[in-house]
């Protein structure tokens, strides 16, 4: 019998999915949850265990790990009378892997039932990274807290201590941020050296040897190239994150120009394209408006069959 803890995996789409045959592969018992069948039976094959419900994939864990796209997912899974909190034995962690808003983790974490400990640990990296184990994870909770759920989340990544609870879904936040902003202005600067009569790849490498390499430019600009604009995060997803970005951007006590620039572009392509649409969409905008084509030759292999 394992001595390592029993976890419970809810929520195994582009990210939690990889996540949860991460641990597999690491010899923790998991029992896992998931709505999609075919996402479970992946789980299944694997050695997890099919839950039959939320609920019972949290009865019996000592850490439940969630992986949802939106804090009203989160919200439906874990509140209530009949979310999984309240089947969560005392002694046993939550730990959030959703990048989520603060309000709800610490409503939540006051309903937990006694002896159960509240952790948010979003994630970055994109579905390459859950897939090698080199997500980074920010985690928001207590240090005794840390130190027990760190030793399985460092088998998905690099895992940062943030500091008290709610801290790592500042964190995650503040790195989208920055992501978004980027995305949104490499669409830019890729169309200023073309429209001006410099080659694609020649520009793409000399960015990438410059102060403008980003991460960005080096991951997801082959996205760019080969026409998918990556379809596993799409535009609503981004404005999703902004909205919770801006709440944050409340507390400053200052104009925010760009990240409210950066929001409008995302907002445009998603009127344009549909909330639907893959996030670099916000490029394929620029394209379209200034006559151009960022299709560059190349074996663009997506970052999520990596």
């Amino acid at each position: 019998m394992s001595s390592l803890p029993r976890i419970g995996f809810i929520g195994l789409g582009n990210m939690g999915g990889p996540m949860c045959l991460r641990l597999l592969a690491a010899g923790y018992p998991v029992t896992a949850f998931d709505l999609n069948a075919e996402a479970l039976g992946r789980a299944t094959a694997a050695g997890a265990v099919a839950a039959t419900s939320v609920q019972n994939c949290a009865e019996n864990a000592d850490i439940l790990l969630t992986s949802l796209p939106r804090p009203d997912h989160v919200e439906s899974v874990m509140g209530g009378e009949n979310g999984a909190l309240r089947k969560l034995c005392s002694g046993s962690i939550w730990v959030d892997l959703t990048t989520n808003r603060n309000e709800l983790i610490f409503r939540l974490a006051g309903e937990a039932p006694e002896g159960v400990t509240v952790v948010d640990s979003p994630v970055t990296g994109a579905v390459d990274g859950a897939r090698s184990g080199k997500l980074t994870l920010f985690v928001g909770g207590d240090k005794a807290s840390f130190d027990r759920v760190e030793p399985a989340l460092k088998n998905l990544g690099m895992v940062i201590h943030c500091g008290v609870m709610g801290t790592g879904n500042v964190v995650k936040l503040v790195t989208n941020q920055l992501w978004f902003i980027a995305a949104a202005a490499i669409g830019e600067g890729f169309a200023t050296g073309m429209a001006n009569g410099v080659e694609l790849g020649t520009l793409w490498n000399a960015i990438q040897n410059s102060v403008g390499d980003s991460f960005v430019v080096r991951h997801d600009a082959p996205s760019i190239f080969s026409g998918h604009y990556d379809p596993s995060f799409s535009l609503d997803l981004c404005l999703k994150d902004l909205r919770l970005i801006q709440e944050l951007n409340r507390n400053v006590k200052s104009a925010m120009p760009m990240t409210t620039a950066a929001e409008g572009a995302f907002a445009v392509a998603a009127s344009r394209y549909g909330a639907a649409a893959a996030e670099l969409h916000v490029v394929k905008r620029i394209e379209d408006d200034a006559g151009l084509s960022m299709r560059l030759q190349g074996d663009w292999v997506p970052h999520w069959e990596k």
